[in-house]
C-alpha cells in the first residue's frame, strides 16, 4: 500500500504519514484440553455445566484447543465439527496448541492459527458451596510479599487478601481469596474473590494489567480503558459488574 503523501507550503519536502499503525497487544487466552475421544454428547454436557459455574469468565473468550491429550482426534470434519459446537456457545476458537503434524494441517485448513508456550493460569474456584464447615472457620491467612514477582510465579492467598510491595510482572499471576492490593507496577494477572466473594476488590499503583477478575467477573488487558492505564486504580463489582475508578 503506497504511504499517503502532503506537502507543505511553498513547495516544502512532502510529509510522508504512514497509514496504519503496529502496536503491541497482551491477550489473555483460554486453553480447552480434550481429555476423551470421540467429543460426544457427554463431553459437551460437562463443558456446558463448566459454563454454568463461571460464564461470565468463559463467555465470548479467546479460545486455543489444545490437543496433549487427543492424538486421536485427527480428521478435518471432526476438529470442524468441535470448533462449531465451541462457537455456537460463544467460545471463541482461533488457535491451537501440541499438535501432531497431522492435526497441525487439519487446523491450517480450517483457519486456525499454532500457538506455543504460554502458562496455565489459575481459574476462580466455583467450588466455595461445598466446602466444609470446617474450612469455613479457618481464620484468615492473609499474604504479605516484601519483593516483585516475577514472570511465571503465581502467587495465591487461598483464605485471605494478598498484598504485593512491589512490582508485578507480565506473566505473573496473584489469586486470593480476599482483596488484592499492589505497591508497584502491575503488569500481570490479578484475581480477587476466587472462592465467590463479590466484596473482594483490586488496588493497584500503576496499572498495566493483562487481566483483572472479581468473583469470575473479568477483563482483559483488551477491555482497560486507556484513561485508566499507568494510573492508581481501584477494582470492585457493582450489581453484578465489575467496575474501575480512577484513585487520587
Amino acid at each position: 500500500m503506497p504511504e499517503a503523501d502532503s506537502r507543505g507550503r511553498r513547495g516544502a519536502a512532502p510529509v510522508k504519514v504512514r497509514p496504519f499503525q503496529i502496536r503491541g497487544r497482551f491477550l489473555t487466552a483460554v486453553a480447552l484440553r480434550m481429555d476423551s475421544y470421540p467429543v460426544d454428547d457427554a463431553f459437551y454436557q460437562a463443558l456446558d455445566e463448566q459454563l454454568d459455574k463461571t460464564p461470565q469468565l468463559l463467555a465470548e473468550a479467546p479460545m486455543v484447543l489444545d490437543f496433549e491429550t487427543a492424538d486421536q482426534l485427527v480428521k478435518i470434519d471432526e476438529i470442524r465439527e468441535v470448533v462449531q459446537h465451541l462457537r455456537k456457545r460463544k467460545l471463541l476458537v482461533f488457535g491451537v496448541q501440541n499438535t501432531t503434524p497431522e492435526q497441525a494441517e487439519a487446523a491450517d485448513t480450517l483457519g486456525l492459527i499454532p500457538v506455543r508456550g504460554g502458562r496455565d493460569a489459575p481459574m476462580p474456584d466455583t467450588r466455595s458451596s461445598r466446602k466444609s464447615r470446617a474450612d469455613r472457620l479457618l481464620p484468615p491467612d492473609n499474604k504479605v510479599l516484601t519483593s516483585p514477582v516475577r514472570s511465571g510465579q503465581i502467587v495465591v492467598a487461598e483464605r485471605g487478601d494478598l498484598t504485593v510491595i512491589g512490582s508485578v510482572s507480565s506473566g505473573a499471576e496473584l489469586a486470593a481469596a480476599g482483596s488484592i492490593h499492589i505497591y508497584g507496577a502491575m503488569r500481570g494477572r490479578a484475581m480477587a474473590g476466587v472462592h465467590g466473594d463479590e466484596t473482594a476488590r483490586i488496588f493497584c499503583q500503576s496499572l498495566h494489567a493483562e487481566l483483572l477478575a472479581i468473583a469470575g467477573l473479568y477483563r482483559t488487558s483488551e477491555s482497560i480503558g486507556d484513561e485508566f492505564r499507568n494510573r492508581s486504580v481501584q477494582v470492585f463489582l457493582d450489581k453484578e459488574k465489575l467496575r474501575m475508578e480512577a484513585l487520587g
